[in-house]
């Protein structure tokens, strides 16, 4: 009987063991890390893996992610420098650093991050006017994570951003702006209607001066190439009356010739002293002395005189 009992017992004890073992076997995630506490106090960190406790001893006192987190910070009132109240909303991206100082730096470390997040921002809106304050998020954005990240430091939590995501003026600040940004809008549609009448009418004075160059510039021409034409009008007459002369003083020459040929020169002396005795004659002398070889003369100057005149003839015809 007794070794029976034993067995049981021993059986039960092995269970004990074993169940005891297996409800302190922890395997921790990729993404967490767990503060460990031996009565109370801090023992160590557990990382990533499988990990087994000592039972009643020791017991996880915090499992802290280390993901990125996103805290989403309720709407809150702040007063700008020239006393108007505008509704901020807020959003924090940050990650645990050190898990042993995020579990024991500060009591509630998210409420501590939302806290120091409201009086961070009231104190920069307090130094900046509404118009500044609304076009100044991205350096808002910078000086409100630098001052984040270096508070929050010895909780072993790093601030990566944050983000303005609504800024809310009140509802009659709204309604001038809006009006504010409709009168812009409207001068800048004059300004630029304004502008393209003004480039239009440029435009076109710069058409008609153009214009009218180019009718200039026509109209030289034309009276370039009248004038051209008429040089060589004048040219080309000047040029025939030049030929149908010298083609006449060429005839009178070859006449000439014919005539001294034909006389010789005796009877050339003879001529001349023909014209000499005719520019007497025309005078008011009442006597004239004729010499006889004039006489001989009068049928071969006759007889010259035609073959010179059917010379100039053509000359003359052409010089017409």
């Amino acid at each position: 009987m007794l070794p029976v009992v034993s067995l049981v017992i021993l059986i039960i004890v092995i269970a004990l063991i074993g169940l005891l073992l297996v409800t302190n076997i922890r395997i921790v995630p990729q993404t967490e890390e767990w503060i460990i506490e031996r009565l109370g106090v801090y023992s160590g960190v557990w990382k990533q893996g499988l990990h087994v406790k000592f039972p009643i001893v020791d017991r996880v006192a915090q499992k802290v992610s280390m993901k990125e987190q996103v805290l989403d910070v309720e709407k809150f009132n702040v007063i700008t420098k020239d006393n108007v109240t505008v509704t901020v909303d807020t959003v924090i991206f940050f990650r645990v650093m050190d898990s042993k100082s995020y579990t024991y730096g500060v009591n509630n470390p998210i409420q501590a991050i939302i806290m120091l997040c409201n009086t961070t921002l009231r104190n920069l809106y307090g130094n900046m006017e509404l118009d500044q304050s609304l076009t100044s998020r991205d350096q808002i954005n910078g000086t409100l994570t630098l001052e984040l990240d270096k508070a929050t430091d010895p909780w072993g939590v790093k601030i990566n951003r944050v983000e303005l995501k609504n800024v809310i003026p009140p509802r009659e600040i709204q309604d001038a702006m809006e009006k504010q940004m409709k009168a812009e809008r409207e001068k800048r549609a004059q300004i630029l209607m304004a502008e393209g009448q003004k480039q239009a009418q440029i435009t076109e004075a710069e058409g008609q001066k153009q214009s009218q160059i180019l009718k200039a510039e026509a109209a030289k021409e034309a009276r370039v190439l009248a004038a051209e034409a008429d040089k060589e009008s004048q040219v080309l007459e000047a040029q025939g009356r030049a030929d149908a002369i010298r083609q006449l003083r060429q005839a009178e020459s070859e006449g000439y010739n014919m005539l001294i040929n034909s006389v010789g020169k005796d009877g050339l002396l003879t001529l001349q002293s023909y014209d000499a005795f005719k520019t007497a004659a025309n005078g008011k002398a009442t006597k004239l002395i004729v010499p006889s070889d004039i006489q001989n003369l009068s049928g071969t100057l006759a007889s010259l005189a035609e073959v010179v005149k059917d010379d100039k003839a053509p000359a003359e015809e052409e010089a017409k």
